[in-house]
């Protein structure tokens, strides 16, 4: 654990105290939340993942129905970064559109991951519809505790009956927690962590898309495997891409499903803001 991550809940903890929040559930908030880390253009560091352009893809493997994001390089990312049962190295090419405003669910060609030393060559996909996105470098590398957002939190923690007073806590432990430092740096690409969402939770309605929360989330704490889902990636389109505002694109995963590199089980969400 960095020292980032052993001193930042000791700071919430000091937060939350001076501000009355109760004790049990500042600790919850620390409990629930995760590794993650968060990739950005600029700096002087190794390639840790190179975005937009053409993908490298081995060598008689369908093209992907979507355009190319990124592809992140997994040895360069820092060990146990995650807390996700990644591979060790190889690349892992992530795809998607910009059609946003209808939940995709499962999208067996959304991830593919390339293992080490797998010959692979420049693609073009050739969408007729759009140009691929624009190419970036990706070299700066964060790497901090991602909290639930405060909505989320309240769900999981008190179910479909929260009330007011719940949802209300749950904002305060967030401002506490940001008060703090525990914001998320300026990033494109997050591997890991809680998911960061214009509108809905993806890991929430991944887990249970039949039922939906106060913003149309699906899911409950007691769903029977809720635990077993987790964010995969998400990744912040830009300005670049007018087609969406603020818009994002989210991977969310089973982690036995990510530990048996089952990523044709991938589930996809697109957004925007």
């Amino acid at each position: 654990m960095t020292d980032e991550t052993m001193d930042g809940p000791n700071r919430f903890r000091a937060e939350a105290a001076s501000l009355g929040l109760p004790p049990e559930e500042v600790e919850e908030w620390i409990r629930v939340a995760l590794p993650a880390v968060y990739l950005a253009e600029g700096g002087d560091g190794p390639l840790v993942a190179r975005a937009g352009g053409d993908p490298l893809l081995p060598h008689g493997v369908p093209k992907p129905s979507d355009p190319f994001v990124a592809s992140v390089d997994l040895a360069a990312l820092p060990p146990d970064a995650t807390g996700l049962p990644l591979p060790a190295d190889g690349h892992l090419l992530f795809f998607a559109g910009t059609d946003a405003g209808h939940i995709e669910g499962q999208v067996p060609d959304a991830v593919l991951y390339v293992p080490a030393g797998t010959p692979t060559t420049p693609s073009p996909l050739e969408h007729s519809w759009r140009k691929p996105y624009r190419p970036r470098e990706l070299r700066t590398v964060w790497h901090r505790l991602s909290a639930q957002m405060p909505e989320s939190f309240a769900l999981d923690r008190w179910g479909d009956l929260a009330d007011d007073e719940q949802f209300e806590l749950a904002d305060e432990l967030a401002d506490a927690w940001t008060h703090v430092g525990g914001y998320r740096p300026p990033w494109s690409l997050q591997i890991g962590g809680h998911p960061v969402s214009p509108q809905n939770d993806p890991v929430h309605y991944a887990r249970d898309p039949g039922e939906a929360g106060p913003s149309g989330q699906g899911g409950t704490a007691g769903a029977e495997d809720a635990g077993d889902w987790a964010l995969l990636a998400t990744w912040r389109y830009g300005d670049d891409v007018t087609e969406l505002d603020s818009g994002v694109a989210h991977w969310v995963i089973r982690h036995r499903d990510l530990a048996a590199r089952r990523f044709d089980r991938v589930h996809r969400y697109v957004e925007m803001g």
